[in-house]
Parts: C-alpha cells; structure tokens; sequence
C-alpha cells in the first residue's frame, strides 16, 4: 500500500522489485484492464488463482470514492463505494488516467492495428459516443464475419448497412480528431525534440472512395466474394491507417529509434492536452521508466510540456538521475524492494 496525496509519487527500485505492478493496478483501478496484458489472468500471482485490488481516492470535488477489483475463479468484479459496475464503460469515465509506457514506442513504428488503438482511447477517453458507436461497429463485425465463416448469407445485407452507418459516423470522427490531434502534436515535437522536423498524422480510411452510407453498403456488397474468400471484412474503419509523417515521408523509416521514442511521449502528452481540452480536468499519470533514455535537457523539457496532472506517478532505478522538477516538497518518494514500499525521509 502507497498511502500520499502527494501531488507526484517517485517509485525508486530495480527491475523486477514491482515498481510496474504497482502502477499496472492502479490502472486496472481506473478501467479494469492492463495496460501490459489483455489476459487478465496473466495479473496473477504464480500459484494463486485469484486477486483483489482496493484503493480509496479523493476525488476533484472533495469527497472520497473507494474503488475495489477482485477476480475470482475466472470472472472479474468491480466496485465503486460497494455498487457493481455492470457497464466497464462507466468505469472508464470515472477516474482519467494516462500511462506512458516503454511499449508505447509501438503505436509510432509498429502496426497499423497499434495507431488505431491508440486514436481509438485518445477519442473514447473524452467521448462516450464515440465510444459506444466503436462497441457497436465491432459488435456487427464480429456477427458479420460469423455469417461469412458459416456461409450464412441472408444476414449480410443488415450487417452491411449497419456496418456502413457506424462506420461512416466513426470515419468522420476520426477525420475531425486528426484535425485536433495535428494542431498540438507538430509544435509539441518541435519544442521538445529541439529539431525543426514537421511531425503530422496523415490519415487514410478505408472507405476513402465513400462519401455516403449507400456507396459503403454497395461497396461492402460487390467485394462480397472477396470477403468470402479472406474469410473475413477486408474494408471498413477497423482497416483505417493512421500514418505518422516526417515532412512528406513516414517517420517509421525516416526516424532513429531514439526519435521514434521521443515521439511516442510527445504523442502522449498530446493526448493528456487533448483531453484536458475536452473535458477542462487533469487525468492522472503513470509514467514507467520512459525518461531512461532521455537525456538531462530532453527531460527537463517532456517535464515542462507535460501539462497539468491531478497525479503523477514515476518509476526510477536506482541511480537514475532525475529532475528538480519531480523533486519537490509535493513529491514522495518511496524504496521498492521485493514489492515491499518504503517511504524515504
């Protein structure tokens, strides 16, 4: 247990002590999944079958909200001040949360699939529309392709206009936040980067020869047999690109991997501006060893366009030297050892 309302909390530890396991639940706190794992079994400890996590928050307003998970045989439960969340999706609105993790370097140079995840929780994260229409969209997907696998045809038809209407209203979304996203994130770069690299998103949809939703559902419909050979939807906003470009060339190859690191941060802090934009609150943060590879002036400059926090929690190793900045008579700094937390003097 870290008890501290200390506006920052610095975790100081080796690896392996749990100094990430620590954070990893408190966003399991916040919206009931990792942001290591989807498997919320791989959470548990070796030779256990169940786990539980509690936490007593206090709350912009004042008051105080206790927020308990428990996973027991196979079924994960979720309480706030004693009543079920039924709906994750009133958890996710709950308490904002923002985590900067090592493995976020992966939305800026890996797979398509990773940047729509990302720009997908950007919008769900201020949009509880966007959410539901996304939920929806998938919903009919996975019913769609059922009925493809199973040569069930009679169904398409629906599928596809359903698909069509979710789909497009989910693109034109996606259009807008892309407009936002690109009136923060080049200016952001610049100033902590230090360079003059113009760094924008260029985003391609599916549907990019759509206008309406009848020319989605007669495109859906003459690339039937298509999708019946694939097995699967081979169009629609679950095969949108969003492509990070460097100028006029995709920074994937055109930055070093320290570049392509920098920016996964700066598109972090991006999304907390964005958010605070949206909604006029300050999420919490949980940042995991991402400052390990920046050096002193990097730092000093991520710290200072990071914005404003109700929280912020950072891990360090042992040694690590870190900001004045984080230092300060608003931050504790606890010794993690083995999972146990020591708090320094």
């Amino acid at each position: 247990m870290v008890p501290t309302d200390a506006s920052r909390v610095v975790l100081v530890g080796g690896n392996g002590q749990g100094k990430t396991s620590f954070l990893e639940a408190l966003y399991v706190l916040c919206y009931g999944s990792s942001f290591k794992t989807t498997n919320i079994r791989e959470l548990i400890k070796h030779s256990k079958r169940d786990f539980a996590l509690s936490a007593v928050v206090s709350t912009d307003e004042g008051s105080h909200q206790r927020i308990s998970f428990r996973f027991i045989e196979g079924k994960r439960e979720i309480l706030i001040d004693g009543r079920e969340v039924k709906d994750r999706k009133d958890l996710i609105y709950n308490i904002p949360c923002i985590v900067f993790s090592h493995d976020d370097i992966e939305f800026v140079r890996g797979n398509p699939e990773n940047r729509r995840r990302f720009f997908d929780q950007t919008m769900s994260m201020h949009d509880p529309l966007y959410f539901d229409d996304l939920r929806r969209y998938r919903a009919v997907l996975r019913q769609r392709n059922a009925a493809i696998k199973e040569d069930y045809l009679s169904l398409i038809p629906l599928y596809d206009s359903q698909l069509a209407r979710l789909g497009m209203q989910i693109q034109r979304q996606r259009v807008e936040a892309v407009k936002e996203f690109n009136t923060v994130l080049p200016a952001l770069y610049k100033a902590v980067s230090q360079s003059e690299r113009n760094i924008t998103i260029l985003y391609k949809p599916s549907w990019h020869d759509c206008i309406d939703e009848d020319q989605v559902t007669d495109k859906l419909s003459r690339t039937l047999e298509r999708d019946r050979k694939l097995q699967t939807t081979a169009s629609g906003i679950h095969r949108d690109q969003f492509i990070i470009m460097d100028n006029e060339v995709p920074f994937a190859s055109s930055g070093s991997t320290g570049q392509l690191r920098l920016a996964s941060l700066i598109f972090r802090i991006a999304q907390c501006s964005l958010y605070r934009n949206k909604t006029q609150k300050d999420p919490i943060l949980l940042l995991d060893d991402v400052l390990l590879e920046l050096d002193l002036a990097k730092r000093e400059l991520f710290l200072e366009y990071l914005g404003h926090y109700s929280q912020a929690f950072f891990t360090f190793l042992p040694g690590e030297q870190y900001s004045s900045e984080i230092q300060s008579e608003a931050c504790s700094t606890y010794t993690v050892c083995e999972g146990r937390f020591t708090l320094n003097a």
